[in-house]
């Protein structure tokens, strides 16, 4: 049986669903980050098209944004909502298929290989329930592997519809910038340009397995091998485990006193704690805090435990401790804890990695 696989993006997500909850921004440059306080330090989580249409991206500091469009409407994010949509979105897309792998809150992977319809049709119908049942518009993605189907998500956005099947993909990729890919970051790519003077997936189809392993190493190399060529068997994940819980806050000035920085880890440690123990019923046994001083400069110090626990003093306590292990002899921009070396608590709820798995943003 042929493998049909759709990929389902929402449009702009965040800006989105705060359009839709208040119509009197529809049409209006909208920027969600932070507290929605342009002036403050914090990113640009989502921008609404017509706000990108002035250059502003996500993880463009806020201030940016504010400089490129000073018109524009600055809300602060609110995951609650979010999370809200994208359950009803989860649910909607289940009814077609069990294997449903969302990999954020507004983008999932869809396995329809079982379906007799055209997928097509099907991926037509799927973007008029969710225009008619939350009244938001998504690109998907139809193709015969998650790669091609997240590439073609991407290549009419927004509220598009393409298909790229494997016997097309060199024609279809061709002259599409290599960074489409899979595993082909900014750092590969400039190395690959470099080296080989790639810029396109067209480009890396002409190198040799063993230039790209001479380039990259042998799994990498192999790795890129393919998938310009549009091979990719990765399966749809269904149960999904977190790695890890995190929070971490940038302060808008920037912080010496140690005693602000103790409240902050703390207060943090309970949230993440909240979301992980309580919430998702994971227990973790390393700690993690991230500094980030005022130059940009960033460190992490760790603690694992003898074993895993939900021991919410324990657990935060060890993070406040992790704090007399950095130097504070600079300003502190940023701090940050995170929990990992996860294991499921006895009798956590079969419910706990599909939270999981809807809660990291995306737009």
């Amino acid at each position: 049986m042929p493998r049909i696989i759709l990929h389902v993006d929402m449009d702009a997500f965040f800006a989105a669903v705060e359009q839709l909850r208040r119509p009197e921004l529809r049409g209006q440059p909208v920027v969600v980050g932070g507290d929605g306080n342009p002036r403050k330090r914090g990113v640009v989580s989502t921008a609404s098209y017509e706000a990108r249409a002035y250059g502003i991206h996500s993880a463009m500091p806020l201030r940016t944004a504010l400089k490129r469009c000073p018109e524009a409407i600055f809300l602060p994010v609110d995951f609650a909502a979010y999370r809200d949509f994208s359950g009803r979105l989860m649910r909607l897309l289940q009814a077609y298929s069990p294997l449903v792998e969302a990999i954020s809150l507004d983008e999932a992977f869809v396995d329809i290989s079982h379906r007799e319809e055209d997928p097509v049709a099907l991926a037509r119908t799927i973007k008029e329930r969710i225009r008619g049942e939350l009244e938001l518009t998504a690109s998907i993605g139809v193709g015969s592997n998650k790669l091609l189907a997240k590439i073609a998500a991407n290549m009419q956005k927004p509220d598009g519809l393409s298909v790229i099947w494997e016997a097309d993909a060199e024609e279809r990729l061709r002259d599409l910038p290599a960074t489409v890919l899979w595993g082909l970051g900014p750092k590969t790519d400039a190395r690959l340009n470099e080296a080989l003077g790639i810029k396109t997936v067209g480009d890396l189809r002409q190198v040799s397995l063993e230039r790209l392993q001479e380039t990259l190493g042998p799994n990498h190399g192999e790795y890129l091998y393919e998938i310009c060529r549009g091979r990719d068997d990765s399966p749809v994940v269904t149960e999904w485990e977190p790695k890890s819980y995190s929070r971490e806050t940038t302060f808008q000035v920037d912080v010496r006193r140690r005693d602000t920085l103790v409240r902050k880890i703390r207060a943090l440690g309970e949230e993440v704690w909240a979301e992980c123990v309580e919430e998702d019923g994971y227990l973790p046994r390393t700690v993690t805090v991230k500094i980030r001083f005022y130059n940009f400069r960033t460190h992490t110090r760790a603690q694992t435990l003898l074993e895993a626990t939900g021991d919410r003093a324990l657990l935060v306590e060890a993070a406040v401790r992790l704090l007399d292990r950095f130097t504070l002899d600079r300003p502190v921009r940023l701090v940050g804890v995170r929990f990992s070396g996860l294991r499921r608590a006895a009798g956590a709820g079969a419910e706990a990695g599909a939270t999981a798995a809807t809660a990291a943003p995306g737009s």
